[in-house]
């Protein structure tokens, strides 16, 4: 570009060209790459290798759904509470939205959250991406509850999404009365429909899908409903050869986000960062192993440390250029440790299934400084 003086404007000089006006909505940078990974027509996963802090974007937040995303108008759409309640209420969007509203921050993930039988040359977003962050803004079940009042015999409810599947959890109402909420907002906007506008059901720290989407109906009972997804699926077959059945609640875990595959560790100093949660409360600790499990060093937690939700680690590592193996585990309040592939399988038996799978996850570090991720031998088997 000609100045007046005659000089050239060296390209790409922001300082040289005037900048784009104020729009209406905001994209990022072309030279920023952010996207999920849509896996089998079901799930997509987020990207936790390239994200920084603990809030995922909510266009990234990881999709799971049982009969794709519904069309609804929040104007046409209301929530049934009705069964064990003195008075069966339907509530608009708008009636939601007039109760006090609560927000919190925390987590959700499936219960499926770990990839098995994968070649070692896969990003942590493929392996362990169905896990995301936000904060939630709602209005606490309690209250809509108390609204209908609840009988004293009254000991789960039914949640039902309005989705083609009518996906239906049952909750107990010990949970619904503590921290459960129905939720309009995420990361201060309304609920994208992957996640469930208009509204949804947030269960902190239990499996992903009671965290029903699309909410239209509860159904207030003294007895769990035994739906296909607490009874055929969502269930773990233990060595013992009993079932085990409402394994809700999420275990501690951890991960490394960074280094991972494809990332290349050049020698010296750098910054291992990963994400740990509990669906029990708060991370205590975390301990990060830069030779293989030999010794372990407690890892920086990044403040605020939230209960039922992710939080961020970091350890200094210095490398020396010698092969190795890094990984981390997760230590809850309850003194709960986050156990390694073989600690898992005596606890539970061989064939358990793939649901609630969070053991150690290993990442090797070659002499070139490029990593992979170490199956475990019987995963790989």
């Amino acid at each position: 570009v000609a100045m007046g003086t005659g000089q050239a404007v060296a390209a790409g000089d922001p300082t040289k060209t005037q900048g784009t006006p104020p729009t209406e909505t905001s994209g990022r940078a072309p030279d920023v790459a952010m996207a999920r990974t849509p896996l089998v027509g079901i799930v997509s996963m987020t990207p936790l290798q390239k994200l920084h802090g603990t809030i995922t974007p909510a266009d990234l937040h990881f999709e799971r759904h049982h009969a794709g995303v519904p069309a609804i108008e929040a104007a046409n759409h209301e929530l049934l509470i009705h069964g064990m309640v003195n008075t069966p209420k339907a509530f608009s969007v708008a009636d939601l939205m007039r109760f006090p509203s609560v927000t919190r921050t925390c987590f959700i993930e499936c219960s499926g959250n770990l990839i098995t039988k994968v070649p070692d040359k896969i990003t942590v977003q493929v392996l362990a991406g169905l896990t995301s962050q936000s904060e939630w803004t709602g209005v606490p079940l309690k209250l809509l509850l108390e609204e209908c009042g609840l009988q004293n015999k009254a000991k789960w409810l039914l949640a039902e999404g309005r989705d083609a599947a009518q996906l239906s959890r049952s909750i107990t109402i010990e949970k619904a009365l503590d921290d459960a909420l129905v939720v309009y907002a995420q990361n201060g906007e309304p609920l994208r429909p992957a996640q469930g506008y208009p509204i949804r059901l947030l269960v902190p720290g239990w499996e992903g899908n009671t965290n029903v989407k699309w909410l239209g109906r509860i159904d207030v009972s003294d007895r769990p409903f035994m739906t296909r997804e607490e009874t055929s699926k969502y269930t773990e077959p233990m060595k013992d050869g009993t079932i085990r059945q409402f394994s809700v609640v999420m275990d501690a875990r951890s991960v490394i986000t960074s280094p991972t595959y494809p990332a290349v560790v050049q020698k010296g100093w750098q910054e291992i960062r990963g994400l740990a949660w509990t669906g029990r409360g708060p991370i205590k600790e975390v301990q990060v192993s830069t030779d293989a499990g030999k010794t372990w060093q407690t890892a920086n937690l990044q403040g605020p440390v939230l209960p039922k939700a992710h939080t961020r680690f970091t350890l200094p590592w210095k490398w020396d250029g010698q092969p190795t193996e890094i990984m981390s585990r997760a230590i809850d309040e309850t003194g709960y440790v986050q156990p390694t592939w073989k600690q898992l399988v005596e606890a539970r038996g061989p064939g358990f299934g793939h649901y609630h799978i969070n053991s150690i996850m290993r990442w090797h570090v070659a002499s070139d400084g490029s990593m992979t991720y170490i199956n475990d031998p019987i995963l790989a088997s």
